[in-house]
């Protein structure tokens, strides 16, 4: 497995952007460290791009998307993803989300990861991104900002590193499956019942989800239904609604569901997005 890639770079990229936001920063960065809010429309999108700092994205409420030449990233409230100098990336989302980037200089990155890679948010970073969200200013930051900044990039070099959320597959036979279920999340058929529409086994598709998915393929299944889940939530859709939209014969199953992937149930996740 590859860790960190979600999907070929073609498939998630079919995106049709609507909104364009250009980068905040081409040249250098106004401090060592810099933090940046910013909302984006659905179907936005950042141009393809590089520069000599370093970058921590991190969604608050919707996935921000990470595209690299040949990976894909995928950011969700629990996860963070670390680009280090130098790496060429665009940023794209389907669904609104509001998102922030912590700005990095050279310098500063030592310690941190030097591949590009998902970090787990701990509950103390989590604080931390949203007291920035609250009291971010647009001046150049004070003495004591920087300070803070730097607490901030010391407990990302402890973050743990994790394989992205949803990792994808190009392999000739679980690619097809894959696909499906991106576009229709509630199909509730069994691996076998795959196996025999791609005419291979169910053993041969339980080892190569493990190869190159790194997990399960009930486990991808349940995560994928996750992504899918959040911006309806967000929309303020009813869980009933949503559970039901993703195959689920009861909302309790659903709700279960959500809380063992994400750590809180829909409700709380619904109601944490609409108060940012």
């Amino acid at each position: 497995m590859t860790v960190g890639i979600a999907t070929t770079t073609g498939e998630h990229e079919r995106v049709v952007a609507r909104h364009f936001r250009d980068v905040p920063f081409r040249d250098a960065l106004p401090s060592p460290l810099y933090f940046r809010a910013a909302h984006m429309p659905a179907d936005a999108t950042y141009p393809r791009h590089s520069h000599s700092w370093g970058e921590f994205v991190y969604s608050f409420s919707g996935v921000m998307e990470i595209s690299l030449a040949d990976a894909h990233y995928l950011a969700p409230p629990q996860y963070g993803v670390w680009l280090p100098p130098d790496v060429e990336h665009r940023g794209l989302n389907r669904h609104e989300a509001y998102h922030c980037s912590l700005y990095v200089s050279k310098e500063q990155c030592q310690g941190l990861p030097e591949a590009t890679c998902a970090l787990e948010i701990t509950p103390l970073v989590r604080l931390m991104l949203e007291h920035l969200r609250i009291n971010e200013t647009p001046d150049a930051s004070p003495v004591q900002h920087q300070r803070f900044l730097q607490v901030l990039v010391d407990q990302l070099r402890q973050a743990k590193q994790v394989g992205t959320y949803l990792p994808w597959s190009s392999d000739a036979l679980l690619e097809p499956v894959l696909r499906r279920l991106q576009d229709d999340p509630a199909d509730n058929s069994a691996l076998a019942e795959h196996a025999r529409e791609a005419g291979t086994t169910e053993r041969t598709l339980i080892r190569r989800c493990l190869k190159d998915l790194g997990m399960p393929f009930s486990e991808w299944k349940q995560r994928l239904r996750v992504i899918k889940a959040m911006p309806y939530l967000e929309a303020g859709e009813k869980v009933e609604i949503v559970s039901a939209r993703l195959g689920y014969q009861s909302a309790s199953a659903f709700i279960a569901m959500f809380k063992r992937m994400t750590g809180s149930t829909p409700d709380e996740y619904r109601h944490g997005a609409i108060a940012r």
